[in-house]
């Protein structure tokens, strides 16, 4: 099962991320899908295919380094770095996906922009 569901995964990400193709992605997400964000807002199938077709323009030309793309159960874990081009501003992600009956049903979403990693890490060092 859990290589069925990185096939899932990686199918929805190859599709996003080579060409832009939300169709694929769509096709891929469960009709009651929630996406969820660290900051404890959460979005709807509908809502969130229209903000990744919004964030399209704007992220055009990303470089998007997938370093880690685990499984376990019905959970899959992607742990990327994305990059504008010509320099611009990196983030680093990690997206836990869960996935039933064949589709993407939920994804947990934690961004942090790389060059605050360390200032972001500050408060584990201080309880050392």
């Amino acid at each position: 099962m859990t290589t069925e569901n990185k096939s899932i995964v990686g199918r929805a990400l190859a599709g996003l991320v080579d060409t832009g193709d939300v169709d694929t992605l769509a096709s891929l997400l469960s009709e009651d899908f929630t996406h969820h964000r660290s900051d404890s807002t959460t979005s709807t199938k509908e809502q969130w295919l229209a903000a990744v077709q919004a964030a399209l323009g704007p992220t055009a030309g990303m470089r998007v380094d997938i370093l880690h793309l685990l499984a376990d159960g019905d959970h899959v874990v992607v742990h990327s770095r994305r990059r504008l081009p010509d320099a611009g501003p990196e983030i680093v992600v990690v997206d836990v996906l869960r996935i039933a009956d064949g589709f993407i049903a939920e994804v947990w979403e934690i961004i942090e922009p790389a060059r605050q990693a360390a200032a972001n890490g500050a408060w584990w060092d201080a309880r050392a």
